[in-house]
């Protein structure tokens, strides 16, 4: 039950990897090395029930595919930053390959040899890419990509701890094999890791895998409560039955977004055909974003005709009102109806779509351009810039206006957050788990920071703590950044700064 769980683990990562739109080079190969899990197993699997040498040779074909693909993985998920690259793969797919050419000429009655010796083999290449995890821990600095990794490292150390149980089985001793169950759970912790970049955080990323078991539970209780209403009796172990679960549970998103791009080719009005029983926050959003762009320009051209008006008449009187009392109380009229014609620009901006004008553009060169931006305003003595820009970025396909202004606001933002003087970094780099053509931005203060309760509504149009502000700001900006193809995310703590991270 073990191999076959493995097996559809590995299937459902891999499925779920190739369906989504954005297929970096992280992604496919995290995926191709999971179906060579897949393979592997699968064979493993039907080999023990069956005992027919095609299921053997599927089983050592698969396996022999896990050493090169897993070498081509570890280039990307570390960046190319360790003696891991395109080099060790080609090595390693040459050594699988004579490896096949021995098992040919091997008569079948020593296969039970080669099956050990695959294992070893297989076991060696897995070692090598903990050695990359750890040189990769001792060169790169402290921060959350080098904490991300640390993750993996600690999982693949703990893998390796429970895998030694296969070795004592094969040598003679009743020892339990946990290899499979170790890998299963290493491949899907993996999996978190490289598809939420937003998690940070260790906590945050194993709540998230109890939130699944929570689901696994809940579905295997469901199970036993149906039978138990119709008596029906059942020899199956529980965890057999929990692992069954567990397999429909990580399926469902793969299977659904599967079914959904099937169903979208036969079916030519473009129907979504979701299985979700609850409403769909993305299908809201679009939903609540084409209404406002509906009615965006005709909200503002009823508020701004008489706000023109009011701030017309409230200067004609300024000029003949002689009291300076009054003078002052027109001044606060016409400082408000700017207010209010600032918010509604504001507003229109966030509804109507914007107009791309996208060009090849250097990141560092747009960025370069918001420091000088931001040192020519009354910048307060107490604050200082650092900045720490990747001079091999690539030239992306950006609207350089609009990610200007992106940039902009945030660091206003986050010399707002500093009164009492601090540090304003900017930082650009490549992202590790993106491909060639992927990078990050890092805006970072040492301010105030922004507290958990107000955390989770930034986004939020309209929202805001600041006394005059529209609460528009970010939701602009991550409209923005989404347009792109992009994702903002950001890292706070109260007390100590904010980390705003803008993902191209």
């Amino acid at each position: 039950m073990e191999t076959f769980s493995l097996a559809a683990v590995s299937l459902s990562i891999a499925l779920a990897l190739l369906i989504k739109r954005r297929r970096t080079s992280l992604y496919v190969s995290f995926a191709l090395l999971c179906f060579a899990v897949f393979v592997a197993k699968i064979g493993a699997f039907f080999d023990i029930l069956f005992s027919v040498s095609l299921w053997r040779i599927v089983s050592l074909i698969g396996s022999l595919c896990i050493p090169p693909l897993l070498m081509l993985f570890g280039s990307y998920l570390l960046n190319r930053k360790t003696f891991l690259s395109i080099r060790a793969a080609i090595f390693s797919t040459i050594a699988s390959l004579a490896i096949i050419s021995f098992a040919i000429i091997m008569p079948p009655q020593q296969w039970e040899r080669l099956h050990l010796i695959v294992y070893y083999y297989c076991g060696i290449f897995f070692l090598l890419g903990f050695s990359a995890l750890i040189q990769y821990l001792l060169v790169q600095p402290r921060g959350i990509e080098r904490e991300r990794i640390l993750y993996v490292a600690i999982a693949s150390l703990t893998t390796i701890f429970l895998s030694v149980s296969d070795a004592f089985h094969y040598w003679g001793f009743r020892s339990p094999l946990l290899s499979d169950i170790a890998a299963a759970v290493l491949l899907y912790f993996v999996l978190m890791i490289i598809t939420h970049p937003e998690l940070p955080e260790l906590y945050e990323i194993m709540l998230k895998g109890l939130f699944v078991f929570c689901l696994i539970v809940f579905a295997t209780t469901v199970f036993y409560v149906i039978l138990g209403i119709f008596g029906k009796p059942l020899s199956l172990p529980f965890t057999s039955i929990l692992m069954a679960s567990f397999i429909i549970v990580i399926f469902i998103d793969p299977v659904k977004a599967l079914l959904e791009k099937l169903f979208s080719h036969f079916f030519f009005d473009k129907r979504e055909f979701s299985v979700n029983l609850y409403p769909l926050d993305e299908r809201v959003e679009r939903e609540t974003t084409v209404f406002l762009e509906e009615m965006a320009t005709g909200f503002a051209h009823e508020i701004r005709n008489p706000l023109g008006s009011m701030k017309g008449a409230a200067q004609f009187l300024k000029t003949e009102v002689p009291a300076d009392r009054h003078r002052k109380l027109l001044d606060v009229i016409i400082d408000e109806t700017d207010r209010l014609n600032n918010a509604v620009s504001q507003f229109l901006n966030y509804a109507r779509p914007h107009m791309m004008n996208l060009e090849y553009q250097s990141i560092n060169h747009i960025v370069e351009k918001v420091i000088t931006l931001v040192r020519t305003t009354d910048l307060p003595q107490n604050i200082f810039i650092e900045k720490e820009l990747d001079p091999k970025l690539p030239k992306l396909k950006i609207d350089g206006e609009q990610l200007l202004q992106v940039i902009l606001n945030v660091a206003l933002n986050g010399i707002d957050a500093m009164p009492e003087g601090g540090a304003l970094r900017f930082a650009t780099e490549r992202i590790p788990e993106g491909g060639d053509k992927s990078i990050k931005i890092v805006i970072a203060d040492k301010g105030i920071g922004i507290s958990r309760e107000v955390l989770p509504h930034i986004f939020k149009p309209f929202y805001t703590t600041k006394k005059k502000g529209t609460g528009l700001g970010l939701s602009i900006c991550r409209k923005i950044i989404r347009n792109h193809g992009g994702s903002m995310e950001v890292h706070s703590t109260e007390g100590e700064g904010t980390i705003i991270t803008i993902r191209l």
